[in-house]
């Protein structure tokens, strides 16, 4: 493919990418997503070219999806969508990496990425499989954990809520917090995932907040002695519900809030509501990249957990990279159990 570079056979001579369309108003749909056939690009000097296997759709792609200031910065209209990807080094430039090796990093939502080696890195995840340096090793898991154990102050005793608990961060976060000796109650809009939450991951209860009645008191009959630390994945009105039993001196750890991903600014109800009822309650945002200091130890203590059993994960794969904008549009009706991965080669 270069003269003097290395190289390992290619599936295609064309490769396959999604462009951004339009920006949505609204929920996304198919419309805003354009797919492209160009050629599979070079790698230039200092670069490799990774074979996509696995890449990840994650809710934080809506935002990417305005123009609007926020911690990422914005897709550009008839520019590649960007994803964390795991995938396959087929020709390198790179002195630092070589044909074969399977690496990891903010890639496109492609069959094949040309990329500075240094935006990759390589990966070993051991017995388990690639495909979980994108969930349960990866940024999820690391979000679960900072989210439950940095800005979350997990102690033992606690009671523990996770909203979107069926979801790639909540699933981990709510073990995590089982783990640490807590009593935990996830909050989820399938029965299905609710029965995974307490079978399986042995969370102490589930809530569907699709089916109760009364919300706020199936949290109460659920959480008899309050919420000392809620893991905050969705907002509106499940958020509300939960806040009518925080105790004195809880906590609130901000992951996402994908109720109002899809809501234009003026659309957004004004908030919080409901925190006067506790003024000692310390609510606290995050953003996982700040923690990077903290993530070998983080990915050490989760590939122990994971190895011994004790943190459990799904992923559901959607195949074909055609597929991708409905596996992403799939999020916000919480069709995915666990983590939504898009299998592109």
């Amino acid at each position: 493919m270069i003269p003097g570079g290395d190289v390992r056979p290619m599936a295609s001579d064309t490769n396959r990418r999604w462009l951004l369309a339009t920006r949505p108003t609204g929920e996304p749909t198919r419309e805003d997503f354009e797919l492209e056939t160009v050629d599979v690009p070079e790698p230039g000097p200092g670069e490799v070219l990774v074979r996509t296997r696995y890449l990840s759709v994650d809710p934080y792609m809506r935002g990417r999806m305005r123009d609007a200031d926020s911690y990422a910065d914005p897709w550009e209209v008839g520019e590649p969508m960007r994803a964390r990807c795991v995938g396959e080094v087929v020709a390198s430039e790179y002195d630092g990496l070589a044909p074969g090796e399977t690496v990891t990093g903010n890639l496109y939502w492609a069959e094949y990425a040309a990329v500075d080696g240094d935006r990759v890195e390589r990966i070993d995840t051991g017995e388990l499989p690639v495909s979980t340096a994108l969930g349960v090793l990866g940024m999820p898991g690391r979000t679960a954990y900072v989210g439950t154990v940095d800005v979350g102050r997990v102690e033992p005793g606690d009671t523990v809520v996770v909203s979107a608990a069926g979801g790639a961060v909540g699933s981990v976060a709510g073990q995590i917090a089982r783990i640490a000796g807590c009593r935990v109650v996830g909050i989820t809009g399938a029965d299905e995932k609710a029965d995974w939450l307490t079978g399986e991951l042995g969370f102490d209860a589930a809530v569907n907040y699709r089916t109760a009645d009364d919300l706020p008191g199936a949290v109460g009959e659920a959480c008899p002695r309050g919420v000392d630390l809620y893991f905050e994945n969705v907002g509106g009105e499940v958020s509300d519900a939960v806040t009518e039993h925080l105790t004195d001196y809880s906590r609130v750890a901000v992951c996402g809030k994908i109720a109002l991903y899809n809501r234009e600014a003026g659309e957004v109800t004004q908030g919080p509501r409901r925190l006067h009822q506790r003024t000692r309650t310390r609510v606290e945002g995050f953003i996982v990249s700040d923690h990077a200091h903290r993530f070998e130890h983080i990915g050490d203590r989760l590939r122990r957990w994971v190895t011994d059993g004790e943190v459990r994960y799904r992923e559901t794969v959607t195949e074909g990279i055609e597929e991708a904008p409905d596996a992403f549009l799939g999020l916000f009706e919480g069709t995915n159990v666990g983590k939504q991965l898009v299998a592109v080669s």
